[in-house]
């Protein structure tokens, strides 16, 4: 126990110490961080120098990306009303897959009421997952009613165009008959950032009526919208999309749209892919990209994994139908 104390009073050390960058070996500390530890670091919190706490959370957020058993949502939740947006930010960021209820009058209070325009949008932008759980039946309609009306209101009336593309994009994942109006107004208009917004609306969506305004513009020749083209292609599964994106894997020159086809690919599966996937893995000796290619094949592993469990499942009815064309022969 003795050297647990000594240890984190080594972190919060570290913490209130000169300079800018915090030292990344001690980051896990702040994983699963237990009350009494929690505690010690608010006591000192506003004592850390700006710089520090953004290194620190900076940090934070990279170790999330690799390391799925670390969870920081305690320290999270502890910072959320930081009088610093900059911090505010970075909390709500570093709770982008907690599903508890409890965060959701925090986050339409933030997108409401927040003076930072970022913090506004980085909280309508995490509701989506609550509006995602809602369309589940996996929290109560109530808090989903408020939910969609705080973001539909925020959609429509919001000042700043950001908030509004946030809480748009959020939407995306209910089925209701405005929201459905409100993508295909941000589509068919002139601005990138709303066309790429109402794209990632879509794919949201698991609405086919999409489907050909996301495979035109895939052929866009703004990276921002051929991107979320690409993203909403893989998330509605469109097998259509298929020889398109295959394409793309020889002639895409920007990183970040290759970086989504190939994630894409191994959400739609099908003939030929993994083939592409593992020809392009072979030919690369970046690491990054050679262990971002090995995901993605299991991931496409696991695609067709589904693939097959629905062509071997069995629809009730046609049991039934089966059941009385037997009794028909037996009669006979």
């Amino acid at each position: 126990m003795n050297e647990q104390i000594t240890s984190f009073q080594t972190v919060l050390d570290s913490l209130l110490g000169p300079g800018k960058e915090f030292p990344r070996k001690y980051l896990k500390h702040f994983s699963d961080i237990q009350p009494l530890e929690l505690q010690t670091v608010m006591d000192v919190w506003e004592r850390v120098n700006l710089n520090r706490k953004l290194s620190l959370l900076d940090g934070l957020e990279a170790t999330l990306q690799t390391d799925t058993l670390v969870s920081f949502d305690d320290f999270a939740r502890a910072i959320l009303k930081d009088p610093e947006a900059s911090v505010r930010i970075h909390a709500i960021k570093l709770l982008d897959e907690c599903d508890d209820v409890k965060l959701i009058p925090i986050y339409l209070d933030l997108m409401q009421t927040d003076p930072d325009v970022t913090v506004r949008a980085e909280a309508a932008n995490a509701l989506n997952l609550f509006v995602d759980l809602g369309e589940l039946e996996e929290i109560s309609e109530e808090a989903y009613g408020e939910i969609r009306t705080a973001l539909l209101e925020s959609a429509r009336s919001e000042n700043e165009a950001r908030v509004r593309r946030r809480a748009l994009e959020s939407l995306g994942w209910t089925s209701h008959p405005e929201v459905i109006r409100l993508v295909e107004s941000a589509f068919e208009g002139d601005e990138v950032e709303w066309k790429a917004s109402a794209l990632i609306a879509m794919g949201r969506s698991a609405n086919d009526i999409w489907e050909d305004r996301v495979l035109r513009s895939l052929l866009d020749e703004n990276n921002k919208i051929r991107k979320a083209a690409v993203q909403s292609a893989g998330m509605l599964s469109l097998k259509s999309a298929r020889l398109p994106l295959l394409n793309m894997l020889g002639e895409e020159e920007d990183d970040e749209v290759m970086s989504a086809v190939i994630w894409s690919l191994s959400q739609i599966g099908g003939e030929d892919v993994g083939t592409y996937l593992e020809a392009v893995l072979a030919q690369t000796e970046d690491d990054d990209l050679i262990a971002f290619l090995e995901e993605a094949l299991d991931n496409l592993a696991f695609t067709e994994d589904l693939d097959r469990f629905d062509l071997l499942a069995v629809d009730p009815d046609d049991i039934e139908d089966l059941e009385l064309l037997d009794g028909e022969e037996d009669d006979e």
